[in-house]
């Protein structure tokens, strides 16, 4: 058990180690920057991996930094939801790095981007295995910061400007939520998230744990891009390179939002009917929304940062229903949303990367000229679509037959049509993009690098294959643990103090 509890910092530690030595040598070694980066990932992908395999054999593992016991020291957990999130993460982090390879010569100085990169996947780990409180603001932060510096890495005007308006918005949420904390931290005394639990359950909620489940929901919607804190979102995600674009909308917006909502809401102050309804109606008002931005929109980036808050909608209403279904089809189609997402995002990448353009009007007929990008973007675009029998298709289904089961049949109305308008936009995008006649003015192009196409690959590999997960055996090892947690509510800290002591 002492062996296995040790790879928990690791997850942290590693990328931080791999920040280090490539803004330390990167200048000077030419390959040395895509060496490292590529085997930091690569290992931290496989210690995720790892780390399913731990809690099916030991259960909850914690681990106490530095000589002082839990609950009075930081502690980090590792459980269900936790090996959930590392794998969404590191994996998407791995096919990423790989894309990056290539992507990432067309900018001098490629060492930075790393050791950003890899402050940002540190932060983002650290955030899902802490088990204190005032420890997930400070590695929130450290990724948060490490994005603003990645939005605006190109250094154009528009890209500064995305920038200085993401980190200012970010930074009113991050106030939110550090307000919030104080405030748990003045009424219970402790700031470790289990013994937390527990001192609630005791004292009761009252009028303060109302004032913080609206802070923390204001501060984390507002890292998670819900609607009505979205609009700093449109501006990032289409400024920032690529594969940051991947990054952000596939996987940041959920381990600094969603996740965080998630542990904060059903293990620490507990999920009560009245916030139930708060997150399905903010969910779906997101899902909706979302697609009809996006429906309108030529800037082929700017619409799938639009379609990112419309996806995250359909999290939520998942995660905001509560019931076993319901939280299992939000994490599902979580996991699913970071990788046809990610894989859109890469795929508008090579776009740009070849064409010099990201207007759709001035496209036509790519799939010709660039095979590869136009099959994994149809595979993507069905799939987010949900169009059997990619993975989208699956998680959407149980989101939607969940609500029914609920007798929310107005969400699940909400919910069938932006999936059939998400469908829309997404024909439009393969249309005006890559179908009819290549223009003249394309004749030249090529498709994209080798790294890029085998990132991209990997990635429409997932959305075709996703929906295995929902076999017997290979459920319960993945999706069912991590919504187990989220079913056990505040009860989850008992099991952790037990597991402590």
């Amino acid at each position: 058990m002492i062996t296995a509890s040790n790879i928990i910092p690791l997850f942290v530690a590693i990328p931080l180690a791999g920040a280090f030595l490539i803004s330390l040598l990167g200048k000077r070694i030419k390959r040395l920057p895509d060496v490292l980066g590529v085997s930091v990932a690569l290992i931290l992908c496989g210690l995720s991996l790892l780390s399913v395999r731990l809690y099916s054999i030991y259960g909850i593992l914690t681990y106490s930094v530095g000589a002082w016991k839990l609950p009075i020291g930081i502690g980090m957990v590792l459980d269900g939801l936790t090996s959930f999130m590392l794998v969404t993460i590191n994996l998407i982090a791995f096919c990423i790095v790989v894309y990056s390879v290539n992507y990432m010569e067309r900018y001098t100085a490629k060492w930075s981007f790393y050791t950003l990169f890899f402050l940002m996947v540190g932060g983002m780990n650290g955030v899902v295995i802490t088990g204190d409180m005032f420890n997930l603001f400070v590695l929130l932060e450290i990724a948060a910061v490490a994005s603003y510096a990645l939005v605006a890495f190109g250094t154009d005007r528009h890209e500064l400007e995305a920038a200085f308006k993401y980190a200012i918005m970010s930074t009113v949420g991050s106030l939110f939520i550090l307000l919030g904390i104080a405030l748990l931290y003045s009424y219970t005394s402790t700031l470790n998230m289990a013994d937390m639990a527990n001192i609630l359950a005791q004292k009761g909620t009252g009028n303060i744990t109302l004032m913080v489940s609206v802070l923390f929901l204001m501060g984390f919607g507002l890292k998670a891009a819900l609607v009505p804190f979205h609009a700093w979102l449109p501006d990032a995600h289409p400024s920032a390179p690529a594969p940051i674009s991947a990054m952000l909308s596939g996987v940041l917006i959920k381990a600094l939002g969603i996740y965080a909502l998630c542990r904060i809401f059903y293990n620490v102050i507990g999920l009560s009917p009245t916030l139930s309804s708060v997150l399905m109606f903010l969910g779906t008002l997101s899902m909706v929304v979302g697609v009809l931005l996006a429906i309108g929109q030529w800037d082929l980036k700017r619409l799938l940062a639009y379609h990112s808050i419309s996806q995250i909608g359909y999290v939520v209403l998942g995660i905001g229903l509560g019931t076993p279904l319901g939280i299992l089809g939000g994490l599902f189609h979580l996991f699913n949303h970071s990788v046809f997402k990610s894989l859109l995002f890469l795929n508008s990448g090579a776009v740009e990367y070849s064409t010099g353009t990201r207007d759709l009007q001035k496209m036509g007929g790519l799939t010709s000229r660039m095979p590869v990008t136009g099959t994994t973007n149809l595979v993507a675009s069905m799939s987010i679509s949900g169009i059997p029998p990619f993975n989208g298709f699956w998680s959407k289904l149980i989101i939607i037959i969940a609500v029914v089961q609920a007798g929310r049949f107005g969400y699940a109305f909400w919910a069938v049509l932006a999936s059939l308008l998400t469908l829309a936009s997404f024909m439009k995008v393969m249309k005006y993009a890559f179908f009819g006649e290549l223009r003249e003015n394309l004749s030249r192009i090529r498709e994209a690098p080798l790294f890029m196409k085998l990132s991209m690959g990997a990635l429409a590999f997932l959305c075709v294959v996703g929906g295995l997960l929902l076999l017997p055996g290979v459920k319960e090892v993945f999706l069912q643990r991590a919504t187990d947690v989220l079913l056990e509510g505040t009860e989850y800290a008992v099991i952790v103090l037990k597991g402590i002591k």
